[in-house]
């Protein structure tokens, strides 16, 4: 058994409406899921990702308006990377974000790719790497960024611990991953471990940077909640939660999203894994030229929709 790369990655948003636009106009990625979080009804669950909502290029987002800010520091997913084409693509997001009045960081060398760093409205931490023409994310053709600069997918996480082990051990040993290298990052010159899933490269890697000097952090609006990973085949996902229960990891059982399967696990330094199937995706209960037009909900939400959909405010008029 081995982890397939990225599958998503789930942040907190304070602000669905303003979430909802800088993702969809800004980042021009389409909104392809427009649901609920299934553990808390009274919450959107957005998810942004590529024409057809392929896994890997997922960003998604727990809407929860009265969470308070992300406190960054060890033990949190501290920043995410989304992967675009070319070098090209740098020069054409460094004048589009500049534009729309945000701060960019770059274009710096990060591990031997072109990146840019930057924050949404909320602090949430963001960067573009360029993946070198990598395969995968297809571009869609109403999104206001040209097929050629879209954001095609997830590229990678930063994850900031205290201490290098026994993450390390449970990544390479438990999770199959392999220790690629290092480089410095920021201005800081932080070293950072780069750690890989199949082959390496865009959408499989995730990147570890040891910060004992910090506090604590917690996670809140402008924060991440968890990471996904994919599975190389959907048969083998029962697997992995005897697979990590026998190595001490508190795997939950088979959790049933209705778009993909999960697992999810704590890991050394308290960062919240999921493993995830690809199957059976978006599409399953909405037509591909609609994703995202309607609240979708799965089957057994179904029956309650009068009641979800009355409690949630429309994502034209809420506010934080």
């Amino acid at each position: 058994m081995r982890l397939a790369g990225l599958h998503h990655l789930t942040a907190i948003t304070a602000d669905a409406p303003e979430n909802v636009r800088f993702y969809t106009e800004t980042l021009g990625m389409r909104l392809v899921k427009k649901s609920v979080n299934q553990d808390d009804v009274s919450a959107y669950h957005l998810f942004y990702a590529d024409k057809v909502g392929s896994a890997g290029t997922d960003v998604t987002f727990f809407d929860w308006p009265h969470a308070g800010p992300t406190r960054f520091g060890h033990g949190l997913i501290s920043s995410t990377a989304l992967r675009i084409n070319s070098d090209e693509s740098i020069a054409y997001w460094r004048t589009r974000l500049a534009d729309e009045g945000i701060e960019v960081t770059g274009p710096f060398d990060r591990f031997g790719s072109q990146a840019l760093a930057f924050t949404d409205k909320e602090g949430q931490r963001l960067e573009l790497v360029v993946d070198h023409g990598a395969e995968g994310g297809e571009p869609w053709e109403r999104s206001p960024v040209p097929a050629e600069h879209q954001i095609k997918g997830l590229h990678s996480v930063r994850l900031t611990v205290a201490e290098q082990e026994p993450l390390g051990s449970v990544l390479t040993g438990i999770l199959g991953m392999t220790e690629a290298g290092s480089y410095e990052y920021g201005p800081e010159k932080i070293n950072t471990l780069v750690y890989s899933m199949i082959d390496g490269g865009a959408g499989n890697e995730v990147h570890i940077e040891v910060r004992p000097e910090l506090d604590r952090g917690r996670p809140g609006r402008g924060g991440v909640h968890h990471v996904a990973f994919r599975v190389e085949r959907d048969d083998e996902h029962p697997n992995w939660t005897q697979h990590t229960r026998q190595y001490g990891l508190h795997s939950t059982d088979v959790i049933d999203r209705f778009y993909f399967r999960s697992i999810y696990f704590q890991v050394p330094g308290g960062i919240l894994f999921e493993i995830a199937t690809d199957e059976p995706g978006f599409a399953t209960d909405e037509p591909l030229e609609a994703l995202g037009e309607r609240l979708a909900l799965p089957p057994f939400l179904e029956p309650r929709r009068a009641e979800i959909e009355a409690n949630l405010k429309p994502l034209d008029t809420a506010r934080a």
